[in-house]
């Protein structure tokens, strides 16, 4: 087992953890031959799946806190600004820009002229919030078990000898 990856094999996790294809972060990564099989093989090695698995971690608290700081935004954020959109005649595109409209789900503005504006649902944020917004979807622990199956693999013998001890072959 490797202590240290190389800068590609660190590049080809980050790019896995992102995409979830093999080949494609074997391609990023800059595999330029058989970039199916390299990163397959990859896949096999404890500390690459350690790698990814801890860079996994790293992205779930980053998502799931982006996740929670958008529900505060939209169960206690402001709405001054759409409403002040409400009564502007024709906004210039510098105004528009200085607003927050984070709690604005849509804007229309019908043939009679009249502009609509549409919240996000503040209960439903806060129903998020309390429910603690985001169920664990399972990432982790499948990354988890490829670590432990790639332990297997290398703490045990050949795969035709793990065939015939299995099947009483000689």
């Amino acid at each position: 087992m490797k202590s240290k990856l190389t800068r590609q094999e660190r590049q080809f996790c980050c790019n896995y953890v992102s995409s979830g294809n093999s080949t494609q972060a074997a391609v990023l990564a800059g595999c330029k031959e058989d970039p199916e099989t390299w990163g397959e093989n990859l896949l096999c090695r404890e500390d690459i799946a350690d790698e990814i698995a801890r860079l996994l971690v790293i992205r779930k608290k980053t998502v799931s806190s982006m996740a929670v700081t958008g529900y505060k935004k939209l169960a206690f954020g402001g709405i001054g600004d759409a409403v002040s959109l409400l009564y502007m005649e024709n906004p210039d595109v510098e105004k528009l820009k200085n607003m927050d409209l984070y709690c604005v789900s849509e804007i229309r503005r019908p043939k009679e002229g009249a502009m609509e504006i549409k919240f996000f649902d503040r209960l439903k944020a806060l129903e998020k919030l309390e429910a603690g917004s985001l169920e664990d979807n399972g990432a982790v622990s499948f990354f988890e078990a490829l670590n432990r199956g790639a332990s297997a693999v290398n703490n045990s013998g050949s795969r035709q000898e793990r065939t015939e001890i299995e099947y009483g072959g000689d």
